[in-house]
């Protein structure tokens, strides 16, 4: 990954910066587009922190890839980690909600990716989503997350067949519970030593945007540690 140009949604979440921390120490230069003004990753002149950027605006976010490549020059690589979790069921809950989770796990992949795709052509990219083991079989309350993050699937798939020819390749990883802190405030009788660790989801995504990865694309991994 040394010197790739590689862009992640949702850089402000657990699992963004774990990717952000892991590019970086890998050598690669590092962009964080969305809402947060400020990072918790050090300043440093390989990371670029662009703030005030609504993820589902398809404007903000071309402007947003434009400072990347005006600052960088390119971009190799884009993770889409940008998304949330409601848990609700159908009958009690807000129909609000299933365009809250579209909006936050679906819509924010699609318009950065297609913000992207200009400059992956240009770089024989990658882009490497974040479904959820959820979207393969959904439990009770997870209507509207599973079905979103299914839409990530159906997206990698799609794009992966139309991309290819283009040189881009376009991957999934489906995680299971993620060892975050706000899981384990959510589940504390759980035994979280069998949760996946952001660092190890990191990985897999880092070696699915480098150039080890070529000729893996329309991949669906599952990373589901010991659950």
């Amino acid at each position: 990954m040394r010197d790739k140009i590689v862009v992640v949604t949702g850089g402000s979440g657990v699992l963004g910066y774990a990717v952000a921390e892991a590019a970086l120490a890998a050598g690669a230069y590092v962009a964080l587009p969305g809402r947060e003004e400020t990072s918790k990753l050090a300043k440093q002149d390989r990371l670029l922190v662009l703030g005030g950027v609504d993820l589902t605006d398809f404007a903000a976010v071309t402007k947003a890839f434009e400072a990347v490549v005006a600052r960088f020059g390119k971009i190799d690589g884009l993770a889409n980690i940008a998304g949330g979790f409601r848990w609700q069921t159908l009958a009690e809950g807000d129909l609000s909600g299933w365009t809250d989770q579209f909006k936050m796990n679906l819509l924010t992949a699609v318009t950065a990716t297609k913000a992207a795709l200009p400059y992956l052509r240009a770089s024989q990219g990658a882009i490497v989503n974040v479904g959820s083991a959820p979207a393969k079989k959904a439990g009770s309350g997870m209507g509207a997350y599973a079905a979103s993050k299914a839409g990530v699937l159906r997206l990698t798939e799609s794009l992966a067949e139309e991309e290819k020819l283009a040189g881009v390749r376009v991957n999934a990883v489906l995680p299971t519970i993620i060892d975050t802190p706000r899981n384990r405030a959510d589940m504390p009788k759980a035994d979280f030593s069998r949760w996946v660790k952001p660092e190890d989801i990191a990985k897999t995504i880092l070696f699915l945007l480098s150039g080890d990865a070529k000729a893996i694309t329309g991949a669906e991994i599952l990373i589901a540690g010991r659950t």
